[in-house]
């Protein structure tokens, strides 16, 4: 494994929102060790983020999505079913993945709402990088003993 690179998925819907964890990320890992992936959905990351982690370049794997209440309940089992996903995709393959996957329950798409969950990602972002970096410290210390 290549020590101290990681990737982060981005998926597409709500993209001005979403990117704004890569922003959050970046700010505590350097560009320079960050390869970034754009993904349609927050349903297509799990075999993604699966995919990337078996090459083996990657010590952590981030996956960031918003998945909104369109006013049914299919958010819910989406929301699941991503977090499951890539909760799965880091066991079978050993290689921490990470979610910065969020479901509010009263999203509305208006300048208020939206500023307000791009704050929360710059946010959630830092703290996937900051996840990311102590997971790869505490598992490189299991190898040291």
């Amino acid at each position: 494994m290549t020590k101290n690179r990681y990737a982060f998925i981005k998926a597409g819907w709500h993209a001005d929102i979403v990117d704004q964890a890569l922003s959050g990320f970046l700010e505590v890992i350097p560009k320079e060790q960050v390869d970034v992936f754009d993904v349609p959905g927050a349903f297509e990351m799990p075999l993604f983020a699966k995919d990337l982690a078996k090459t083996g370049k990657y010590s952590a794997v981030a996956a960031a999505a918003l998945v909104v209440d369109g006013g049914i309940y299919r958010h819910d089992f989406v929301a699941q079913a991503v977090v499951s996903g890539l909760m799965q995709a880091g066991l079978e393959t050993g290689v921490p993945v990470l979610s910065v996957s969020l479901t509010p329950h009263h999203f509305q798409e208006t300048e208020h709402h939206s500023g307000i969950y791009k704050d929360h990602f710059v946010l959630k972002g830092r703290e996937a990088a900051n996840a990311a970096l102590g997971i790869t410290k505490a598992r490189e210390s299991i190898s040291a003993t």
